[in-house]
């Protein structure tokens, strides 16, 4: 009789989808969907503390964001469809085209406008990026990245960060990733995010997504702080953005367009705010 023991099958656990913790469709004025703000959903997601997902139709005339300030933070806009024209009080002007990508970097303090241009609907994201201590009074900046130089892994378009082996041409300025993702009805996609990016958030575009829960268009939900890898399936046609990172360590020091990580620092933005708007070439209001 045999003494040796018997073989017992190796019997892996299933994997536990990582859950989503917060959904949100935000607040709509006209074409604009404000998803995420400093003083709600931001608060939570830090470095990433705004988002707007816009949706312009022509037909509707063209719309223009008026001559505003901007401190302690950096603007990352992309366009899935349509154009669109910015001009900053650093002198940087430039038309920014469908699948390009317009980084400003407002730090101690800038204006800018901008409206789409032509005649096609249009479609895409602003986000708002908290800076550390160490950027958020350095000189303001503009980075215009045309459509062919945005990396891209299979779906995946990268705006900031590192995916895989393709690395933005942004210098991203704290550990941060934000994908654009298109997916085709029935595709599936994980993301794992780097060490030590535990905050995580998806927003939609069109389409809809099965995560752990389903995502439908116009939303924005959060996941659990983790750095366990994100399994999505596309129920449809879709196309939504990513943002995951290393959480901000700072509080949020909100102004007026400004958010700062002490209220000296806001002061000191909002000087050079003033400052600058004494010489703009035409006058300005700030609602």
């Amino acid at each position: 009789m045999s003494t040796q023991p018997a073989l017992t099958a190796l019997v892996v656990p299933p994997r536990v989808p990582r859950a989503i913790v917060h959904r949100t469709r935000g607040t709509t004025h006209g074409p604009i969907t404000r998803l995420m703000n400093p003083g709600d959903l931001g608060e939570a997601l830090k470095p990433f503390i705004f988002l707007d997902l816009v949706n312009f139709d022509s037909r509707h005339g063209s719309p223009r964001f008026g001559m505003h300030p901007h401190s302690g933070i950096a603007t990352l806009t992309f366009m899935f469809q349509g154009d669109v024209r910015y001009a900053d009080s650093t002198g940087q002007a430039d038309v920014l085209p469908e699948g390009g990508v317009e980084w400003m970097q407002a730090g101690g303090g800038v204006w800018h406008t901008g409206e789409v241009v032509g005649d096609r609907p249009s479609q895409g994201f602003q986000l708002w990026v908290a800076l550390p201590a160490a950027l958020e009074s350095a000189p303001a900046f503009s980075q215009y990245v045309a459509p062919t130089e945005v990396p891209q892994v299979g779906p995946v378009r990268v705006l900031l960060g590192q995916y895989g082996t393709a690395q933005s041409v942004i210098r991203a300025p704290s550990a941060m990733t934000y994908l654009s993702v298109t997916l085709a009805a029935g595709e599936r996609w994980r993301y794992t995010p780097p060490a030590g990016q535990t905050v995580a958030w998806v927003a939609v575009a069109s389409g809809r997504l099965l995560s752990s829960e389903p995502i439908a268009t116009g939303e924005l939900v959060s996941f659990a702080t983790s750095e366990t890898s994100i399994d999505f399936i596309a129920e449809t046609d879709t196309r939504f953005v990513l943002g995951s990172a290393v959480p901000h360590p700072h509080s949020l020091v909100i102004g007026t367009y400004c958010v700062h990580t002490s209220a000296l620092a806001l002061a000191r933005g909002e000087a050079e705010i003033r400052r600058i708007r004494q010489s703009l070439p035409v006058a300005v209001s700030v609602s």
